[in-house]
């Protein structure tokens, strides 16, 4: 039985579910949740690009932050550490995200060829509810397709891969720009079709395109290239999904045409403006002015019979009876004046009386839409209680009872993204379509400073963007714990509440460190002083008047040095001792008589040559005891004092034993 890889300590990594441009999707289990979890994980010939790091990165980031019943959570992300057969490590991405038990839009429609519209409008309405959320948000899709979105067994739709651009595509390829991957080409907005800025109404062409396909079976535009296909994004009209498929109606042929509009600004403003048209076409009721006027936007309308001008109608007329011929049509086969002008006026009461009644009958349908109208406007709805709902939920149930949301965003104690004031109070009765302002919380007004050591300059003020704080200046510190040029502390400290967007202090190793002084120390003590301050050591030796082992001086001797630099210390050794002999003192003797004597100096009697009498002096000379002297030499040879080890210096000589 074979061993399942484990993703962080957490997270069994099971069989291969999907492939896409730039990751693959396998089954997973957190083992300490008990849970079945979807792995999306950077592919390993991938994993060597930064650029496709960053891109993987960004999208567990975006992602993270969302929180909808129509998006696919995100749980978890971090990297795997991998070993090649060259010996090279490779760190590859992760991302851990709800397991959704379904099929994509695109596997259905590869099965079912398209889906029918009422179905189809609803699963857009989902996806649409989806990207309003992360719209208000600032996260833009930019890659809206069938292949992204989840249909799952009990009905639910899920959007997935939010904040990417796929760097690789899957069947018609997609579109690059100076390397840079902008989307997928039977998908794309003509302003990502021609390298513009994107926003969110890309997101809502794109999802216009979605719907094409799933009420007909195709995009609205194909093509033997991508480039291809953008012109047509860019130049084309698009065709009437009602040309492609039956049961579809007029209403939503102008939904989806608005949808498609070339200018952006001339389209759907807001997905929920598209979901708001989308569910009015399939519930029957009357769609937005905008909507109907993409009817004829793109190309001439058919133009009824009743719309032709007089003239128009005059030149159809057949200048002869039909089955007549030119020379056989004479006035004389017409009828008399009279007769003529009888049977006209005839026809004209009769044509005058219908005139009259069918005026009748419209002014009295007229009437009553009027007060339909009119009744339905003063018709009174009961506000509903929406306080402590999440954002999304207060809006449903306020469009439900035909009301309009209006939100405001502020710093509150309750849960991010919970509504946590409501005017008018619920209870409260209002006309259809009036407004209601929901207050939603931003969170505590106040954030706490989160603990940085470590982190590069650049990490750290990422970091403190993400809580809402910002980087103030940067001051280097010595500290012998910290590698140079990474956080050691800030200011404030870390777990210190703020208000937001206040500046944070980044102390930063300077990676130097202050010199300890060690002169006067033992040599075994200043080591150690070294040591724990990060800094090496090297020993010289000198002979001086000072303990053995004590630090004479050191260099450097003061100021700042790199941490782990070398110190070098200058120690004490016994000093070398030379002995001077000092002669003894010579007494002089008063001359004698001279006497004869034995041949010789005279005065010293049987001494040759030694200048002295032979007899012995009445004074006694000095005599000072000496060891080991050299004949005729004066000064003694004390054996020497044990060589120190080599100094920088030479001994100092003359001392007196």
């Amino acid at each position: 039985m074979s061993i399942p890889h484990l993703l962080g300590g957490r997270y069994e990594v099971g069989e291969l579910v999907g492939r896409g441009g730039m990751a693959e999707v396998h089954a997973g289990h957190d083992t300490r949740l008990g849970r079945p979890v979807a792995i999306k994980m950077l592919r390993s010939d991938l994993a060597r690009d930064s650029s496709f790091i960053q891109r993987f990165r960004r999208e567990a980031q975006a992602a993270a932050g969302l929180n909808h019943p129509n998006i696919v959570a995100v749980f978890d992300s971090g990297e795997d550490h991998t070993t090649e057969s060259g010996g090279a490590t490779v760190a590859i991405p992760y991302i851990v995200m709800e397991f959704v038990e379904g099929h994509t839009l695109r596997e259905l429609l590869n099965q079912q060829g398209h889906i029918e519209a009422g179905e189809a409008a609803r699963i857009t309405e989902d996806v649409l509810e989806a990207l309003a959320y992360s719209h208000s948000r600032g996260i833009v899709h930019r890659d809206m397709k069938p292949g992204n979105v989840m249909i799952a067994d009990d009905g639910s739709v899920k959007v997935m891969d939010f904040g990417i651009a796929r760097a690789v595509a899957d069947a018609n390829a997609t579109m690059t720009h100076t390397q840079a991957v902008i989307g997928t080409a039977q998908y794309l907005s003509p302003e990502q079709a021609q390298g513009q800025t994107v926003d969110h109404r890309s997101d809502i062409y794109s999802t216009g395109c979605l719907l094409f396909e799933l009420l007909t079976g195709r995009p609205p535009f194909n093509g033997e290239s991508p480039v291809a296909i953008a012109y047509q994004h860019v130049s084309e009209p698009p065709p009437r999904p009602s040309t492609g498929a039956d049961g579809i109606s007029t209403d939503l042929d102008a939904v989806v045409l608005h949808a498609l509009t070339k200018d952006r600004d001339k389209r759907y403003q807001t997905a929920e403006e598209f979901a708001r048209d989308l569910r009015a076409s399939r519930l029957g009721r009357p769609i937005s002015g905008a909507a109907r006027g993409a009817l004829t936007a793109g190309g001439p309308a058919l133009v009824p019979a009743a719309a032709l001008s007089t003239d128009q109608r005059s030149r159809a007329t057949p200048a002869t009876p039909p089955g007549a011929r030119a020379e056989d049509w004479h006035t004389s086969s017409m009828e008399a004046v009279g007769e003529r002008e009888e049977r006209r006026r005839g026809a004209l009461w009769v044509m005058l009386a219908i005139a009259s009644l069918a005026a009748l009958i419209l002014l009295g349908l007229a009437g009553k839409n009027i007060l339909d109208k009119r009744a339905e406007e003063n018709a009174r709805v009961t506000v509903p209680a929406v306080v402590n709902m999440p954002q999304e939920s207060a809006e449903l149930k306020l469009r439900q009872a035909e009301l309009v949301a209006i939100v405001v965003k502020e710093n509150n104690d309750a849960p991010t993204g919970d509504v946590f004031d409501q005017s008018p109070n619920a209870g409260t009765e209002l006309r259809k379509q009036e407004k209601v302002t929901i207050k939603v919380s931003l969170g505590p007004a106040e954030v706490k400073i989160p603990n940085l050591a470590g982190y590069t300059a650049d990490g750290a003020k990422t970091a403190l963007e993400q809580v809402g704080l910002k980087a103030g200046d940067t001051t280097q510190v010595d500290d012998t714990t910290t590698a140079k040029g990474k956080v050691v502390t800030t200011n404030p400290k870390a777990g210190i509440a703020v208000a937001k967007g206040s500046a944070v202090v980044l102390n930063v190793s300077s990676g130097r460190m202050t010199v300890p002084s060690v002169v006067g120390k033992d040599i075994a003590e200043a080591l150690s002083v070294l040591s724990q301050k990060g800094f090496t050591a090297k020993t010289v030796y000198r002979a001086a008047n000072a303990a053995v082992g004590t630090v004479l001086e050191q260099n450097p001797a003061k100021g700042k040095a790199d941490y782990g630099s070398q110190v070098t210390l200058v120690v004490a050794t016994p000093p070398q001792r030379t002995v001077t002999q000092t002669p003894p003192p010579v007494t002089r003797q008063p001359s004698a008589p001279s006497t004869a004597g034995t041949p010789g100096t005279p005065g010293t009697p049987g001494t040759p040559g030694t200048g002295s009498s032979g007899s012995s002096s009445s004074t006694p000379t000095t005599d000072v005891p000496t060891t080991g002297s050299t004949p005729g030499t004066g000064t003694s040879s004390s054996t020497p004092p044990p060589t120190p080890p080599p100094t920088d210096s030479t001994a100092t000589t003359g001392n007196t034993p």
